[in-house]
């Protein structure tokens, strides 16, 4: 474990500053917040937290607390923290972390410190203490980010949090999951504001979730103690649509697979040799198609299907929407829309290395490479998919071509137990700070590795999944965004909840 120096501008949590020092100050903050449906004051009025007065004072101090959670995320925004050297300098991330070290200190977390995980990249991990005898919550968000992909589509820069006409804030890393720190940040603060913080309270900050790598598990594994907890809470999910509250119960795991096919010693002129050359680029092409059936179905060799998804459906027409897919486009795959996203196994081809059109010679190619990734339902083994997968690639390149895999990230499915003590608390909280609404439980699609990994840690522990992430919110995509409402309702939710958690422990 890595002990960074201590911070002398350090300043109590209510005071409105953000951590200082080599964190770059707001840019894009714009126009102040507006706590959404009116003012926290107007909102204990007409008692839609519940009617209960310390519910309004959370909601309240989470109000006044917004503009400065904008400027934090801002700051934190602006760093290009995606975890991959070839594409943004080490010292990003590495910024990022120092960042979120240098906010924990500021809250009064304890044993602070920047964790150099095997991937070679940094968790950032803080102790905040509550009553003696009070159970343990984990709090986790990661700081990496997805790359920004084509920078030209974005409409605003996407290092840059920068407010949008529909009053959502832009920028990558905005939901996913920068927002998440923010949003723990806003609830220990609300609380604390409140009565007083009623749990202990241990926070880490990943910094490769969306590279798969697996450092902060293989960290966990050797140092089982580090984060063992009553209760996690993992704010990297969200809710099935704004203002909708929900839990995610089911995470899809994952793995990327790097295929190269070659055919020859170089490429050839297409007008002398083509026509009886093997094209390597067309062999590929024609692997990566047996990964689907003619209706889009995933369709592995030896791999199973899955069981039906039994929680809440999933409309096409509402996917249809949240997805924008064009106007006479069909979907892949067949059945309900929530089998095909939360309980089927998905294939995706993410990348091809070939030449691009501008500048394209006319060449038969003695070489190409694609990476793919495999969504697996909870129920399938990640090792067995894994291997399955590469099985069915080498069976069905054509022409006797030869094909190299690679393993680069991989992450086991996770199914939650939702009927235990901290999700009744949690739809206590969320009916609370959604005006009356009722808790929903969804699955998700992507994956998040560490889930597997602390639920084998810590067996008891009580894991939910809640978050900014909602299907506006254009993840991995370009145009990210935060809707300010969600994080603002979400943050009293989790508030809340450490509240309803810490009174079922103690009664």
């Amino acid at each position: 474990m890595q002990q960074p120096p201590s911070d002398p501008t350090a300043v109590p949590a209510a005071t409105g500053s953000s951590p200082t020092g080599s964190a770059p100050t707001g840019s894009g903050t714009g126009p102040s917040h507006e706590s959404p449906g009116g003012s926290a004051a107007g909102r204990e009025a007409s008692g839609s937290f519940g009617g209960s007065a310390a519910a309004a004072g959370v909601a309240n101090t989470v109000a006044a607390l917004m503009p400065r959670a904008k400027s934090e995320l801002a700051e934190l925004v602006a760093f290009r923290s995606v975890a991959d050297p070839e594409q943004f300098p080490r010292s990003e991330c590495e910024g990022a972390a120092e960042w979120i070290a240098r906010a924990l200190r500021a809250e009064g977390f304890q044993d602070v410190a920047t964790l150099d995980t095997p991937d070679g990249t940094q968790s950032v991990y803080g102790f905040l203490p509550g009553p003696e005898g009070a159970p343990t919550v984990l709090l986790y968000a990661h700081y990496d980010v997805q790359p920004p992909l084509d920078e030209a589509a974005w409409r605003t820069p996407p290092f840059e949090l920068t407010d949008g006409a529909d009053g959502r804030w832009y920028g990558r890393g905005a939901a996913d999951c920068k927002g998440g720190f923010i949003m723990h940040l806003l609830a220990l603060r609300a609380v604390r504001e409140n009565g007083g913080l009623p749990v202990s309270v241990k926070m880490i900050v990943e910094g490769s979730e969306e590279q798969g790598t697996g450092g902060l598990e293989e960290y966990a594994r050797s140092r089982p103690e580090l984060l063992a907890a009553d209760a996690i809470v993992i704010g990297d999910a969200g809710n099935f649509r704004c203002g909708l509250p929900t839990v995610t119960a089911t995470l899809r795991g994952m793995a990327l697979l790097r295929v190269q096919v070659d055919t020859l010693e170089g490429n050839l002129h297409s007008g002398l040799f083509g026509g009886a050359a093997p094209d390597a680029l067309a062999a590929l092409l024609r692997t990566l198609d047996s990964l689907r059936d003619a209706d889009g179905n995933t369709v592995i060799d030896g791999l199973e299907a899955g069981a039906p998804w039994e929680g809440m459906p999933y409309p096409e027409e509402d996917f249809r929407q949240d997805a924008k897919v064009l106007d006479g486009v069909g979907l892949l795959g067949s059945g309900a829309v929530a089998d095909r996203l939360w309980a089927r196994p998905a294939v995706t081809v993410l990348g091809i290395d070939c030449p691009p059109v501008v500048g394209a010679t006319p060449s038969v190619h003695a070489s190409a490479r694609a990476l793919v990734s495999l969504r697996i339902p909870p129920g399938t083994d990640v090792e067995k998919a894994v291997e399955l997968l590469v099985a069915h690639v080498e069976s069905h390149v054509p022409w006797q071509a030869r094909v190299t895999t690679e393993l680069v990230g991989k992450g086991q499915p996770f199914s939650a137990d939702t009927t235990s003590p901290a999700y009744s608390a949690m739809a206590e909280a969320l009916r609370a700070a959604y005006d009356g609404q009722e808790m929903q439980i969804s699955g998700m699609g992507g994956s998040i590795p560490l889930c597997n990994a602390l639920d084998a840690l810590y067996p008891e522990a009580e894991i939910l999944l809640i978050g900014l992430s909602e299907p506006e919110a254009q993840i991995h995509a370009v145009n990210e965004s935060v809707d300010p409402r969600e994080l603002e309702r979400m943050a009293v939710a989790e508030a809340l909840f450490l509240r309803g958690y810490a009174a079922q422990a103690a009664g």
